[in-house]
């Protein structure tokens, strides 16, 4: 499967899937908006509130995961990793978007608000009845 393909189907997805391990080492899901930026396969940023369950797991582990799904013809992509999370300016500036206030009424210098920066370590794609790591 070509990079191409795969990025042109995560960026037409409006919900992104994430994972956290909990405290007792299991796998939690949730699903979020969008990653708000991108950098090719291996980095994703997405916004969250730092009172988060997901955020309190990431910092005491980083290892994550991210799933985005094409329901309409049936495949996906995971893709395995760490996630940080980001409170500095610069972060949250980057990808900060008019309306957010409505999540975060403080504005960009609001504490509740913060970055999660996924960087991935491995792939697989799933189409057409059949998986592919890359």
């Amino acid at each position: 499967m070509k990079p191409e393909t795969i990025e042109n189907i995560i960026d037409r997805q409006k919900t992104a899937y994430i994972a956290s391990i909990d405290e007792n080492g299991y796998p939690n899901m949730k699903a979020m908006l969008a990653p708000r930026k991108r950098k090719g396969l291996r980095e994703f940023w997405f916004s969250t509130n730092t009172s988060s369950l997901r955020v309190a797991q990431y910092r005491k582990n980083p290892k994550a995961s991210i799933y985005f799904c094409d329901q309409r013809f049936f495949r996906g992509v995971m893709l395995t990793g760490t996630m940080e999370v980001l409170e500095d300016a610069k972060s949250k500036k980057m990808i900060w978007q008019e309306g957010d206030t409505m999540y975060y009424p403080e504005g960009v210098n609001d504490p509740d608000y913060c970055v999660l920066k996924f960087t991935a370590e491995k792939g697989r794609w799933y189409s057409n009845f059949k998986s592919e790591d890359f």
